[in-house]
């Protein structure tokens, strides 16, 4: 089963997290918490009633407005942002057993910056593959 969700606009990256935490703890987790309530809303929107107990894969596509931020900074607060709050909504964990591959891609749209997320259910036999078998498996299966 393959479920997917979009995130308007975009969600602040490592620098941002970086500096709010520099400057004061409780700003950084704040931070954070803004950003998981928006990922909540969109999962509770887009996939009401979905709970999963199967291992998955997670594609996540984001779509900059521009070239400005570097991949590093999209990708490590956006991964950790959207996973954790799939852990409060339709995933029972997010740990390695419960997403055991997840991977990306980058490009620009400046008309309408989002994030695509698209959740993989996997067998117990695909979430032990690689990640390259299991896309290859994916693919021809």
């Amino acid at each position: 089963m393959e479920y997917k969700f979009t995130i308007p606009g975009r969600l602040d990256g490592l620098n941002d997290y970086t500096a709010a935490n520099r400057t004061n703890p409780r700003k950084g987790g704040r931070v954070k918490k803004d950003n998981e309530s928006v990922v909540i809303w969109c999962i509770r929107q887009q996939l009401p009633g979905v709970h999963i107990t199967k291992p998955v894969l997670i594609y996540y596509h984001f779509f900059e407005k521009d070239m400005r931020r570097d991949g590093d900074n999209i990708l490590s607060c956006g991964t950790k942002f959207i996973q954790d709050s799939l852990k409060h909504t339709i995933l029972q964990e997010d740990n390695r057993n419960k997403i055991p591959h997840f991977y990306h891609d980058i490009s620009v749209d400046k008309d309408n910056p989002r994030i695509e997320v698209i959740i993989t259910e996997l067998t117990p036999a695909q979430a032990k593959m690689s990640l390259r078998e299991l896309l290859k498996d994916l693919e021809t299966g």
